[in-house]
């Protein structure tokens, strides 16, 4: 009874063992190339670019006179209207100016009085031949450098009454206070330029973007192509914005040269801020429903002896589509080609390479023609290629039990 019963499961064993070689046999080679199908979408050519956001109006508010700052009238984020007085100087100096000039005005004036009456003396005595010719030219003179004198102190006092309207800082915009330099007491020194007292942003729901785009892709830009950016402050968010002006005025940064492109940007809720770093993307250029494959099936290079085979097969298939053995035409000899390279009659013999796999595992070389490309799809022409082909794109180089084969368990 034990002999048979052992020999019975000796039986079931060996049964066992021929059965898994048979499926092990039956099963499909593992797969040795990663695939993807031709499909058909939307491929958007962009271009990258770093900017800044700023007010599309920003004016710099300063004082054309030295002087105290005396009172305050805006601060940080204020609103301001046109003529609205935001800052005002110690009045005390420019009125005793104006006070000087107008006491030099009327001694101008008295001088200018008593020229007059000298002038019209030496007059009645030349009439009268008691005076010389130039006792009579000489008091002339003097009577008009009075009157001159009297219109320079004039003068003088309108250009201390203009430098007291000075004193007191308006808005030249509406807009809102982005930044305030001075403090209540601090001295303004206005002797060979204006201080900057406020920064003032005319609309902060109207922003633009000045970009600096690499002179490689310039070319590509155009006024009102859409873009989309993003700031740090609001990483989920995508802001919408258009292409409102080129600039000819490049800029040379260690060799590399830049050109400044303003994007215009609406901000409604005032959500963006002056002086925000953007990171913003240009759609150049985008076909619709067009065939497309992987980049990496560009990038894709087989072995040498894997080449020269899918060069072969593309071949025998481009002369089967010939019907006449692959040669260009009637009596004409055929054209030797190198590994790799695919003849193809009738078409130009240039362009990338892509690789298809066949239904028996074996490559086949197809010359493709690209278009725009967005970093992970191609365009391709749709006589390249047909929508489902499946392309390589690199080796399978993941190990697991898929391609160790089942374990066999007694």
């Amino acid at each position: 009874m034990k002999k048979g019963r052992i020999g019975v499961l000796i039986a079931v064993v060996a049964a066992a063992v021929v059965a898994a070689i048979l499926l092990a046999s039956k099963r499909e080679p593992p797969q040795k190339y990663r695939t993807v199908k031709v499909d058909r979408g939307d491929v958007t050519m962009t271009v990258a670019a770093t900017g800044t956001i700023s007010a599309v109006t920003t004016v710099q508010v300063g004082s054309q006179v030295s002087g105290i700052i005396a009172k305050l009238y805006a601060d940080f984020n204020s609103r301001v209207k046109r003529g609205q007085l935001l800052a005002e100087l110690d009045p005390t100096p420019f009125e005793q100016t104006i006070e000087q000039r107008r006491a030099d005005l009327q001694k101008a004036q008295v001088d200018a009085g008593n020229a007059k009456v000298a002038f019209g003396r030496q007059q009645r005595l030349q009439e009268q031949g008691l005076a010389a010719q130039a006792d009579l030219d000489n008091a002339k003179a003097a009577a008009d450098s009075a009157v001159a004198q009297v219109n320079l102190a004039r003068a003088a006092l309108a250009q201390a009454e203009t430098n007291l309207k000075y004193s007191k800082i308006t808005s030249p915009i509406d807009g809102v206070v982005v930044n305030r330099a001075y403090d209540v007491g601090q001295t303004v020194a206005a002797s060979f330029q204006a201080p900057t007292l406020f920064t003032i942003a005319q609309d902060l729901t109207k922003m633009q973007v000045q970009a600096d785009v690499d002179e490689a892709d310039i070319g590509r830009v155009r006024i009102g192509e859409p873009v989309h950016f993003t700031v740090d402050a609001y990483a989920d968010r995508v802001f919408q914005a258009k292409v409102s002006q080129v600039r000819l005025n490049a800029t040379v940064n260690q060799n590399v040269v830049t050109y400044p492109v303003i994007v215009a940007v609406d901000n409604p809720d005032e959500k963006l801020r002056p002086s925000m770093t953007a990171n913003i993307t240009i759609d150049v250029a985008t076909d619709h429903d067009v065939l497309r494959v992987p980049n990496a099936a560009l990038r894709f290079k087989p072995s040498p002896s894997e080449e020269a085979g899918a060069a072969r097969a593309a071949g025998a298939a481009g002369g089967r589509a010939d019907g006449g053995g692959g040669t260009p035409g009637a009596g004409a000899p055929a054209r030797p080609t190198l590994a790799g390279s695919l003849p193809r009659p009738g078409r130009r013999d240039n362009g990338p390479t892509v690789y298809l796999q066949q239904a028996d595992g074996t490559l086949k070389a197809a010359r493709v023609h690209p278009g725009i490309t967005d970093g992970q799809y191609t365009e391709i022409r749709p006589d390249d290629l047909h929508e489902g082909d499946l392309v390589v794109t690199g080796l399978v180089t993941a190990k697991g039990p898929t391609q160790a084969g089942p374990r066999m368990r007694f």
